[in-house]
């Protein structure tokens, strides 16, 4: 306990410095920064809890330099350090075969970045991609005491109370489009899209009626919220996540009585119409839009798919002049606006509207970055997606069928991220590089398990 004595010893200073000083007032806020230190340090895994149950909400702090995640994040990080440091956290949950391929990534993009279009831009992506990075650091690190269904619940009720937000206010919509606290609707899906695996495992394993009853309602929050943002891909993810749970759960489906069936049938004939009857119209119409890609794109049909396209188109000339290192990490944007795509698909007019992102995590890093940094990246999703389906294996073989069934609902999250990749600009979002780590962690807590239940 000496680090924790230095730091008390420290904020005692800081505490009497604060008292004699113009703004006394700020003292109590080093004595409650001192408790959140000690907390953390006793359990850090809680800090990371709160950081993914910030993610939804962050949108709450956009207009403030310090925010709560930050904060935290800060503080976890010199724990962490501290622990590493006295050795109280072994160096060694740092390892990971994931490191090859992030290693790797990050090689080219160092390199890439040298060779950069504009290193401004490239200096302002890095900064974004660093917070990535550092919670991949602390997954490794307290990964293996983060409590799974606790973070399954924050998820849920986090993202479900963006939900309600968006849906009820028009302070949280985009031109009618829901879009929760980010201001983006197609982030905002992807964040449901997450949430909904979570949702159903906590509706399926509810140890009683009233909470089941309870995620269940969480659930169609969600996906209203999923109808109010008017998301195509969302719409999409949505569908394969059911297909997976009925896949992954059809013994218990083949084993239900014809006359469970008849009951089913019947909430399905009330179920399906009612929901066709509420969906919000404009969202009809976009799925609709999408019956256009069998004759091709034309943007006076559908002026989102034309822009779209648009991204595909420059990425690919950018691809073909700069295969090896691309243009540089965040120059995209800065491609793209000298292109006239850019102004034919530019909303008001405006200058910075010409500069816009790809839209497509994948497209971009391998046009900024390379072509071999994009199949490094995504080899470490594919990477991560099969850590989890391993370590769902093993505990299906070891038996322990709860164990599987949660790993199942992780995958789809982790798969939810995968395919809205291909729609968002989001290589730093923070579930993203939680998911990547902690896909290492679980695949090694379920070959110690195996090894454990051997030996026994």
């Amino acid at each position: 306990m000496i680090i924790p004595l230095s730091l008390i010893a420290l904020l005692a200073l800081v505490c009497v410095g604060l008292l004699a000083s113009p703004w006394p007032f700020l003292a109590p806020g080093a004595v409650i920064g001192l408790a959140g230190l000690l907390a953390l340090y006793r359990r850090p895994a809680w800090g990371l809890l709160a950081i993914i149950t910030l993610v939804p909400l962050e949108g709450l702090f956009k207009d403030s330099e310090l925010s709560a995640s930050k904060l935290i994040g800060a503080a976890l990080a010199l724990v962490l350090l501290l622990q590493l440091a006295v050795g109280q956290l072994p160096g060694e949950r740092l390892r990971s075969p994931m490191w090859r391929l992030l290693l790797g990534f990050l090689a080219l993009y160092a390199l890439s970045f040298l060779a950069s279009d504009s290193t401004e831009m490239s200096l302002g992506h890095f900064r974004e991609l660093a917070v990535g990075l550092l919670l991949f650091a602390i997954t490794l690190l307290i990964g293996r005491e983060l409590n799974l269904p606790l973070m399954c619940r924050l998820v849920t009720l986090s993202v479900t109370l963006t939900c309600i937000m968006a849906m009820f206010s028009a302070k949280y919509q985009d031109e009618g489009r829901a879009a929760g606290l980010l201001e983006d609707p197609n982030v905002f899906a992807m964040l449901i899209a997450i949430a909904v695996p979570m949702a159903l495992w906590l509706v399926l394993k509810s140890p009683n009626w009233l909470q089941r009853l309870f995620w269940i309602a969480c659930c169609l929050l969600l996906l209203a919220g999923m109808t109010k943002t008017n998301s195509r891909s969302g719409l999409v993810v949505l569908l394969l996540s059911l297909g997976i749970v009925l896949f992954h759960y059809r013994d218990q489906v083949a084993r239900v009585r014809p006359r469970h069936l008849g009951f089913a049938m019947l909430g399905l004939a009330i179920l399906l119409p009612t929901a066709a009857a509420l969906m919000p119209p404009a969202y009809v119409a976009r799925i609709q839009s999408l019956a256009l890609l069998k004759s091709g794109v034309n943007a006076f049909q559908d002026d989102s798919l034309g822009r779209r396209s648009s991204y595909i188109v420059v990425g690919s000339k950018m691809i073909r002049e700069h295969p090896l290192l691309g243009t540089g990490p965040g120059t995209f944007p800065l491609q793209y606006a000298t292109t006239g795509y850019a102004k034919a698909f530019s909303a008001n007019k405006k200058v910075g509207d010409l500069y816009r992102r790809a839209h497509n995590t994948y497209l971009e890093i391998f046009s900024e970055v390379g072509v071999p940094a994009g199949i490094l990246f995504v080899g470490m999703v594919a990477f991560a997606l099969y850590n989890l389906l391993y370590a769902r294996r093993l505990w299906m073989q070891q038996g322990n069928h709860d164990q599987a069934d949660l790993l199942t609902h992780l995958c789809m999250s982790m798969l939810a991220i995968g395919l809205f990749l291909m729609f968002l600009s989001a290589p730093n979002h923070k579930y993203l590089w939680i998911l990547l780590a902690l896909s290492s962690v679980l695949r090694l807590k379920a070959e110690e398990a195996r090894l454990a239940q051997g030996a026994a």
